[in-house]
């Protein structure tokens, strides 16, 4: 069972108007701690995160863990139905296909509710780490929005970079270019005019004034924004919720052309092949072993059927080496360390290779 009180119904309704554009569905996750909302536009370049802690809600029931999948535009709809002093309530059965929203005026002297069907959604939920960023700026919500809107017609992208001067927002596009710098001010009359600049590395970022025009829409939900960069994360552009939560929005920056070609790394060249070493002609080492005895080349006749090469051996100690050289292709070769006994007659054996077959022929 799922019920929640809010008092402050207008602010349900500033949160749906300020994402219903950017996200069309997506799961609410209700535990014990608060009522939550994670997820990514249609295009998936930004995400939303939304977080009410149960401790701002007037009552808060969550037997257990629910997510409730629905259609931003249509709960849009139905909250504006909702007086801007009404007290909104939502229930929800465990296991249920449907959702209550209940509107009572200050008063008591009007109740209405409202049946939404859920929806199945398949969602991911991305866990999003804590970080430390290079530069953070506080300043009033309302002149971030402005900002935003007045540089969106000169250009469609914007360059922020903070520095020690302040914080610098740029733009260029076919018409010319725009650059508004506001630097820190906190000698002012009113803590949500104050401007605060919290620097460990200057950061000069470029992002989409699409989107960033769409997390303005958050603008009505807090007067202090904070926009938190670093050179290696996305934006972080943050409204904080009546001190009971928070809206994020989340959104990388944009590589331009120019920097992708100047970060290209040169192609590397190829390598030239390595050429194989050639042997020397001399005797290769033995290791110890009985040297080989060389053999002069062998004069062939083509027209001779059988070839018969002249062996030369030194039977002076068992364990020579014979060897044949000089020789054609497929007149074979003398097979090595044929054992000499004496005086008896060496017949080695001398394989031909005939068409794939070894034949061998005995050599008087």
């Amino acid at each position: 069972m799922l019920e929640l009180r809010l008092v402050q119904g207008s602010l349900l309704k500033k949160v749906m108007e300020s994402i219903k554009d950017l996200v069309n569905d997506a799961n609410f996750d209700c535990s014990s701690t608060g009522f939550s909302l994670q997820a990514m536009d249609s295009s998936h370049v930004a995400l939303v995160s939304l977080l009410l802690r149960s401790e701002g809600f007037e009552h808060y029931r969550c037997d257990r863990s629910l997510s409730m999948g629905m259609n931003l535009g249509n709960m849009a709809k139905m909250l504006r139905c909702a007086g801007n002093d009404d007290i909104v309530t939502i229930k929800a059965d465990d296991g249920g296909d449907c959702v209550t929203f209940m509107f009572e005026s200050p008063n008591q002297d009007k109740i209405s509710d409202f049946e939404m069907k859920l929806m199945d959604i398949d969602s991911e939920h991305l866990g999003i780490p804590e970080a430390e960023y290079d530069s953070i700026v506080r300043m009033p919500s309302s002149e971030f929005a402005r900002i935003c809107k007045d540089l969106s017609t000169i250009g469609d992208t914007v360059v922020i970079s903070v520095t020690k001067e302040g914080v610098k927002f740029s733009t260029k596009g076919d018409i010319g270019t725009a650059n508004i710098v506001l630097r820190q001010n906190t000698s002012v009359d009113k803590p949500e005019d104050a401007t605060l600049i919290e620097m460990e590395t200057p950061v000069s970022l470029t992002f989409a004034l699409r989107y960033m025009n769409s997390f303005a829409k958050a603008t009505p939900l807090a007067s202090q924004v904070t926009v938190s960069l670093s050179s290696e994360l996305p934006v972080v552009v943050e409204y904080k919720i009546a001190e009971m939560g928070y809206l994020r929005f989340y959104l990388a920056p944009k590589i331009e052309e120019d920097e992708e070609m100047g970060g290209q790394q040169a192609e590397p060249q190829p390598k030239t092949k390595k050429q194989p070493e050639k042997k020397p002609t001399s005797e290769p080492e033995t290791n110890g072993e009985p040297p080989k005895r060389r053999v002069m080349n062998v004069d062939l006749d083509e027209e001779e059927e059988e070839l018969k090469p002249q062996i030369v051996t030194e039977p002076k100690s068992a364990g020579d080496y014979v060897e044949v050289i000089g020789s054609k292709a497929g007149t074979g070769i003398v097979k090595p360390k044929q054992e000499i006994n004496g005086d008896e007659d060496v017949k080695p054996n001398i394989e031909k290779e005939t068409n794939g077959e070894a034949e061998t022929m005995d050599v008087e």
